[in-house]
């Protein structure tokens, strides 16, 4: 593998599995004044509590499970192209953990539309940073999928 392509693939990995973890754990994909509420909980909840889960929000239990699977397929995709970064900087292809990472991708956005479309209309709700984060993650890590899989060897 050429050494451009194979530090592309690493730094697209890395920015990838940034991005999703930053928008799953500490990113906030609706915020109301200063509560911000996203696929792992809410912080800064009514009332003073620091964190609370995602049970107040009138969704029901299915979006309340959705939104934890969005949380545990970002976090296993970012792993998955942490992985993807490290073989390529160590000059290997590895293109079974790319195929995995694509499937956990790919259900990360499955379960992230469900978690964004199935969010109810909440009085002040406006979107915050964690879904440009998402989306941006999706696209550098299918880019360093993709990438992956079509070096040659």
């Amino acid at each position: 593998m050429r050494p451009l392509v194979r530090w592309s693939i690493v730094a697209l990995a890395l920015a990838a599995a940034g991005c999703f973890t930053l928008s799953v754990v500490a990113g906030a994909w609706w915020s109301i004044g200063p509560v911000e509420i996203g696929p792992h909980g809410t912080r800064h909840c009514f009332g003073g509590a620091p964190q609370c889960g995602l049970g107040w929000v009138p969704a029901g239990a299915r979006w309340q499970t959705i939104g934890f699977g969005t949380w545990g397929a970002g976090l296993i995709a970012a792993l998955g192209l942490v992985v993807i970064a490290a073989g390529a900087a160590g000059k290997r292809r590895p293109r079974l953990v790319a195929l995995s990472t694509t499937v956990a991708i790919g259900m990360a956005v499955l379960l992230g539309t469900l978690f964004f479309l199935g969010f109810p209309t909440l009085q002040g709700a406006s979107p915050s940073r964690g879904l440009p984060l998402f989306a941006g993650a999706i696209v550098l890590g299918l880019a360093a999928t993709i990438t992956t899989l079509r070096a040659r060897a």
